[in-house]
Protein backbone atom coordinates (compact mmCIF):
# COMPACT_ATOMS: atom_id res chain seq x y z
CA UNK A 1 0.00 0.00 0.00
CA UNK A 2 1.23 3.49 -0.86
CA UNK A 3 2.14 5.27 2.35
CA UNK A 4 1.11 8.62 0.83
CA UNK A 5 -2.55 7.58 0.70
CA UNK A 6 -4.59 9.20 3.47
CA UNK A 7 -7.98 8.04 4.61
CA UNK A 8 -10.68 10.22 3.10
CA UNK A 9 -13.74 8.28 4.17
CA UNK A 10 -15.59 5.30 2.78
CA UNK A 11 -17.44 6.04 -0.47
CA UNK A 12 -21.14 5.35 -0.82
CA UNK A 13 -20.19 2.75 -3.43
CA UNK A 14 -18.70 0.61 -0.64
CA UNK A 15 -22.10 0.19 0.99
CA UNK A 16 -23.84 -0.22 -2.34
CA UNK A 17 -21.40 -3.05 -2.97
CA UNK A 18 -22.25 -4.72 0.35
CA UNK A 19 -25.96 -4.34 -0.35
CA UNK A 20 -25.61 -5.81 -3.84
CA UNK A 21 -23.38 -8.62 -2.59
CA UNK A 22 -26.10 -9.62 -0.15
CA UNK A 23 -28.45 -10.04 -3.11
CA UNK A 24 -25.86 -11.68 -5.37
CA UNK A 25 -23.74 -13.76 -3.04
CA UNK A 26 -22.05 -15.93 -5.64
CA UNK A 27 -18.62 -16.22 -7.22
CA UNK A 28 -19.67 -15.09 -10.69
CA UNK A 29 -21.09 -11.79 -9.45
CA UNK A 30 -18.18 -11.15 -7.10
CA UNK A 31 -15.55 -11.76 -9.77
CA UNK A 32 -17.32 -9.43 -12.18
CA UNK A 33 -17.32 -6.76 -9.45
CA UNK A 34 -13.93 -7.50 -7.92
CA UNK A 35 -12.51 -4.16 -9.07
CA UNK A 36 -15.27 -2.35 -7.17
CA UNK A 37 -14.43 -4.33 -4.04
CA UNK A 38 -10.71 -3.65 -4.35
CA UNK A 39 -11.01 0.07 -5.13
CA UNK A 40 -14.10 1.14 -3.18
CA UNK A 41 -14.05 -1.23 -0.22
CA UNK A 42 -10.58 -2.68 0.35
CA UNK A 43 -8.48 0.39 -0.44
CA UNK A 44 -10.31 2.77 1.94
CA UNK A 45 -10.31 0.00 4.56
CA UNK A 46 -6.53 -0.17 4.31
CA UNK A 47 -6.26 3.60 4.60
CA UNK A 48 -8.55 3.55 7.63
CA UNK A 49 -6.38 0.91 9.33
CA UNK A 50 -3.28 3.06 8.85
CA UNK A 51 -4.99 6.21 10.14
CA UNK A 52 -6.63 4.50 13.09
CA UNK A 53 -3.45 2.65 13.97
CA UNK A 54 -1.62 5.96 14.29
CA UNK A 55 -4.32 7.34 16.59
CA UNK A 56 -4.56 4.21 18.73
CA UNK A 57 -0.85 4.24 19.50
CA UNK A 58 -1.48 7.35 21.61
CA UNK A 59 -3.46 5.22 24.10
CA UNK A 60 -2.26 1.68 23.28
CA UNK A 61 1.38 2.01 22.16
CA UNK A 62 1.76 -1.72 21.44
CA UNK A 63 -1.38 -2.06 19.34
CA UNK A 64 -1.06 -3.93 16.03
CA UNK A 65 -2.58 -2.22 12.99
CA UNK A 66 -1.54 -4.00 9.81
CA UNK A 67 -3.43 -2.95 6.64
CA UNK A 68 -3.44 -6.37 5.04
CA UNK A 69 -6.07 -9.04 4.49
CA UNK A 70 -5.92 -11.66 7.27
CA UNK A 71 -4.17 -9.12 9.50
CA UNK A 72 -6.23 -6.07 10.48
CA UNK A 73 -8.65 -6.64 7.61
CA UNK A 74 -10.76 -9.77 7.74
CA UNK A 75 -10.97 -11.70 4.51
CA UNK A 76 -14.28 -11.40 2.69
CA UNK A 77 -14.40 -15.13 1.96
CA UNK A 78 -16.50 -17.12 4.40
CA UNK A 79 -15.39 -20.44 5.88
CA UNK A 80 -18.34 -22.62 4.90
CA UNK A 81 -16.91 -25.97 5.98
CA UNK A 82 -18.89 -26.23 9.21
CA UNK A 83 -21.82 -23.98 8.36
CA UNK A 84 -25.23 -24.68 6.93
CA UNK A 85 -24.98 -21.32 5.18
CA UNK A 86 -22.91 -21.99 2.07
CA UNK A 87 -22.90 -18.45 0.69
CA UNK A 88 -19.24 -17.78 -0.15
CA UNK A 89 -18.82 -14.14 0.90
CA UNK A 90 -19.27 -12.05 4.03
CA UNK A 91 -21.51 -9.05 3.57
CA UNK A 92 -19.68 -6.82 6.07
CA UNK A 93 -16.23 -5.30 6.52
CA UNK A 94 -14.35 -6.35 9.67
CA UNK A 95 -11.35 -4.33 10.92
CA UNK A 96 -9.30 -5.45 13.94
CA UNK A 97 -6.56 -3.78 16.01
CA UNK A 98 -5.15 -6.18 18.58
CA UNK A 99 -2.92 -5.76 21.59
CA UNK A 100 -0.87 -8.65 22.89
CA UNK A 101 1.60 -11.40 21.99
CA UNK A 102 -0.84 -14.18 21.16
CA UNK A 103 -2.69 -14.94 17.92
CA UNK A 104 -4.66 -11.83 17.05
CA UNK A 105 -8.10 -13.12 18.07
CA UNK A 106 -6.74 -14.35 21.40
CA UNK A 107 -5.81 -10.82 22.46
CA UNK A 108 -7.87 -7.86 23.65
CA UNK A 109 -8.68 -5.79 20.60
CA UNK A 110 -10.42 -2.80 19.11
CA UNK A 111 -12.90 -3.72 16.39
CA UNK A 112 -14.97 -1.96 13.73
CA UNK A 113 -17.56 -3.75 11.62
CA UNK A 114 -19.34 -2.03 8.74
CA UNK A 115 -22.53 -3.43 7.28
CA UNK A 116 -24.63 -2.07 4.42
CA UNK A 117 -26.52 0.29 6.75
CA UNK A 118 -25.03 -0.07 10.25
CA UNK A 119 -21.83 0.01 12.25
CA UNK A 120 -20.49 -1.91 15.25
CA UNK A 121 -17.59 -0.47 17.29
CA UNK A 122 -16.18 -2.42 20.22
CA UNK A 123 -13.21 -2.99 22.48
CA UNK A 124 -12.27 -5.88 24.72
CA UNK A 125 -12.20 -9.62 24.22
CA UNK A 126 -15.04 -11.41 22.41
CA UNK A 127 -14.16 -14.87 23.74
CA UNK A 128 -11.37 -15.66 26.19
CA UNK A 129 -9.00 -18.42 25.13
CA UNK A 130 -9.65 -21.45 27.37
CA UNK A 131 -6.28 -21.14 29.09
CA UNK A 132 -7.00 -17.52 30.06
CA UNK A 133 -10.55 -17.94 31.32
CA UNK A 134 -9.35 -18.96 34.79
CA UNK A 135 -7.02 -15.95 34.92
CA UNK A 136 -9.93 -13.67 34.05
CA UNK A 137 -12.17 -15.20 36.73
CA UNK A 138 -9.47 -14.95 39.38
CA UNK A 139 -8.99 -11.28 38.50
CA UNK A 140 -12.74 -10.64 38.69
CA UNK A 141 -12.83 -11.81 42.34
CA UNK A 142 -9.44 -10.33 43.30
CA UNK A 143 -9.94 -7.55 45.89
CA UNK A 144 -7.98 -4.93 43.95
CA UNK A 145 -8.29 -6.00 40.32
CA UNK A 146 -11.95 -6.89 40.66
CA UNK A 147 -12.77 -3.54 42.26
CA UNK A 148 -10.90 -1.77 39.47
CA UNK A 149 -12.89 -3.63 36.84
CA UNK A 150 -16.16 -2.69 38.52
CA UNK A 151 -15.14 0.99 38.53
CA UNK A 152 -14.28 0.76 34.83
CA UNK A 153 -17.60 -0.82 33.88
CA UNK A 154 -19.50 1.62 36.09
CA UNK A 155 -17.78 4.41 34.17
CA UNK A 156 -18.84 3.01 30.79
CA UNK A 157 -22.40 2.01 31.68
CA UNK A 158 -23.96 5.49 32.04
CA UNK A 159 -23.39 6.23 28.35
CA UNK A 160 -26.61 5.05 26.67
CA UNK A 161 -24.74 4.37 23.43
CA UNK A 162 -22.58 1.68 25.04
CA UNK A 163 -23.38 -1.87 26.07
CA UNK A 164 -21.35 -4.60 27.76
CA UNK A 165 -21.19 -7.99 26.06
CA UNK A 166 -19.79 -11.44 26.66
CA UNK A 167 -22.24 -12.94 29.15
CA UNK A 168 -22.58 -16.63 28.32
CA UNK A 169 -23.07 -18.93 31.33
CA UNK A 170 -26.20 -19.39 33.43
CA UNK A 171 -24.45 -20.36 36.68
CA UNK A 172 -21.38 -19.11 38.50
CA UNK A 173 -18.58 -21.61 37.83
CA UNK A 174 -17.70 -24.13 40.48
CA UNK A 175 -15.15 -22.90 42.99
CA UNK A 176 -16.34 -19.27 42.96
CA UNK A 177 -18.71 -17.56 45.39
CA UNK A 178 -22.15 -16.88 43.85
CA UNK A 179 -22.57 -14.13 46.45
CA UNK A 180 -19.48 -12.20 45.37
CA UNK A 181 -20.22 -8.58 44.32
CA UNK A 182 -18.74 -9.35 40.88
CA UNK A 183 -20.49 -12.71 40.51
CA UNK A 184 -22.31 -11.50 37.37
CA UNK A 185 -18.98 -11.08 35.61
CA UNK A 186 -18.16 -14.72 36.31
CA UNK A 187 -20.95 -15.63 33.87
CA UNK A 188 -18.90 -14.20 31.00
CA UNK A 189 -16.74 -16.12 28.54
CA UNK A 190 -15.71 -12.80 26.99
CA UNK A 191 -15.89 -9.16 28.03
CA UNK A 192 -16.22 -6.17 25.75
CA UNK A 193 -17.88 -2.79 25.43
CA UNK A 194 -19.61 -1.95 22.19
CA UNK A 195 -21.85 0.43 20.32
CA UNK A 196 -24.19 -0.34 17.43
CA UNK A 197 -25.88 2.30 15.30
CA UNK A 198 -26.88 3.33 11.82
CA UNK A 199 -24.06 4.48 9.56
CA UNK A 200 -22.98 7.96 10.72
CA UNK A 201 -22.38 10.82 8.30
CA UNK A 202 -18.73 10.84 9.41
CA UNK A 203 -18.18 7.52 7.66
CA UNK A 204 -17.93 9.31 4.31
CA UNK A 205 -15.18 11.68 5.46
CA UNK A 206 -11.73 11.68 7.11
CA UNK A 207 -13.44 12.45 10.44
CA UNK A 208 -14.58 8.81 10.65
CA UNK A 209 -11.23 8.05 12.29
CA UNK A 210 -12.02 10.62 14.99
CA UNK A 211 -15.55 9.23 15.33
CA UNK A 212 -14.34 5.69 16.06
CA UNK A 213 -11.35 6.80 18.11
CA UNK A 214 -13.63 8.74 20.46
CA UNK A 215 -15.46 5.52 21.30
CA UNK A 216 -12.23 3.54 21.55
CA UNK A 217 -10.89 6.13 23.98
CA UNK A 218 -14.00 5.74 26.16
CA UNK A 219 -13.62 1.96 26.09
CA UNK A 220 -9.85 2.03 26.56
CA UNK A 221 -9.87 1.50 30.36
CA UNK A 222 -11.53 -1.90 29.81
CA UNK A 223 -9.11 -2.74 27.01
CA UNK A 224 -6.18 -1.77 29.24
CA UNK A 225 -7.49 -3.85 32.16
CA UNK A 226 -7.85 -6.93 29.96
CA UNK A 227 -4.45 -6.47 28.33
CA UNK A 228 -2.73 -6.07 31.69
CA UNK A 229 -4.65 -8.83 33.45
CA UNK A 230 -4.55 -11.55 30.82
CA UNK A 231 -1.67 -10.84 28.51
CA UNK A 232 0.87 -8.08 29.03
Amino acid sequence: MDGDNKFGGFPEEAFNFLRDLELNNNREWFESNRSVYEDRVLRPAQEFVVGMGERLKSISPRVSAIPLIDKSIFRIYRDTRFSNDKTPYKTHIGLLFWEGPRKKLENPNYYVQLNKSSIFVGAGEYIFPPDLLRSYRDSVVHPRRGAELKRILDGIAPNPSYKIGGRHYKKVPRGYDPGHPNAGLLLHNGLYAYSESALPEEIYSPSFVDYCFGMFRDMHPLQKWLARTNHL
